[in-house]
This record gives C-alpha cells, sequence and structure tokens, in this order.
C-alpha cells in the first residue's frame, strides 16, 4: 500500500489563500502526472530543450483551492459536489489548472473505497480524450491512515514544487 500526504499550501502570496496538494509515497502528485503525460505532450508539441519541458510539465497542474472544497472528508472519498463530479466516468478531479481555475486543466481520478483501503486509479485529462488512461497508479491507501491525513493536512508556507525549482541553480 501507498502512504499518502495531503497538503495545505499558498496559491498566491496571500497566505490565507490556500490549495490542496498531494504527495503518494513523499512524491508530489503532479511529479507522477508530469512523468505520465510526457510522451504524451511530446506528440503534441514542439521539441522544446529539457529545461524548459521539466518546467511545463510540472506546472500542467496546481491544487484545488481550499474554498472550492466545501467537505473534503466527502470530496477525497469520492463522493465530490455535483460540479465536481463526472458522472460518465465517475471521477473525481485531485488536481487543478496551475492558472488557478481547476476545471482549466483538471487532473481526474477514480475513488473507490472500502472499509479497508480507499484507491486512486483511472486517471485521466478529460480534455485529452485520445490519452486515454494515463500511466499512473493505481495507488491503494490504508483508510485509517488516508482518513487521518486527510484530517490533519501538512500545512506548507509555499508551493512544494516552487520552493524545489527555486533551488534549482
Amino acid at each position: 500500500m501507498q502512504c499518502i500526504e495531503f497538503l495545505n499550501y499558498p496559491i498566491s502570496e496571500q497566505p490565507s489563500d490556500l490549495q490542496w496538494g498531494f504527495r503518494v509515497d513523499g512524491t508530489d502528485l503532479r511529479v507522477y502526472a508530469a512523468e505520465a503525460t510526457r510522451g504524451l505532450w511530446r506528440q503534441e508539441s514542439e521539441n522544446e530543450g529539457p529545461e524548459e519541458e521539466e518546467r511545463f510539465l510540472l506546472a500542467q497542474h496546481g491544487g484545488l483551492g481550499l474554498s472550492e472544497i466545501d467537505d473534503p472528508v466527502r470530496h477525497f472519498l469520492g463522493d465530490p459536489v455535483p460540479e465536481f463530479a463526472d458522472p460518465s466516468t465517475g471521477t473525481t478531479p485531485v488536481l487543478g489548472c496551475s492558472c488557478g481555475l481547476w476545471g482549466c486543466w483538471p487532473l481526474l481520478t477514480v475513488m473507490t473505497t472500502t472499509p479497508g483501503t480507499v484507491t486512486w486509479s483511472s486517471f485521466r485529462q478529460p480534455f485529452r480524450k485520445e490519452w486515454g488512461e494515463l500511466a499512473m497508479g493505481p495507488y491503494v491507501f490504508a483508510r485509517p491512515a488516508y482518513e487521518a491525513a486527510l484530517a490533519e493536512p501538512v500545512r506548507l508556507a509555499a508551493d512544494p514544487l516552487r520552493t524545489l525549482e527555486e533551488k534549482t541553480p
């Protein structure tokens, strides 16, 4: 089973304007999304340098605003409010667009719960149906640990990927 960390960190310079992020086994979910879409983007875009490509891939997604998710327990257990739900695929957004509008470029997943586990699987990008299911997951979490992590998200002072970029020469 995997380990999940729920994160809250600022979207902007306003420290009270927070978003949800995630680490699976210590790695930001956006890193997994970058890896899963790298080859797909290469088919669509012109060749960029490796540094520009990496920045683009890591910046394609942002978190979901705390103010958008009224009930995080319900949302992150796969029962989102109607404006987040996609009944045709049974998916729930876990990441939004880096522009701040979740619906602009969401990363969707199917969340399956049992009394003992929560599974995130069948990741997809709804605006690239031809990509199909992305090569991510499934991620299976022990439900008690998942719910404990959700109840006590790690509060960060900044986006962990931006902090990482600033340290890179």
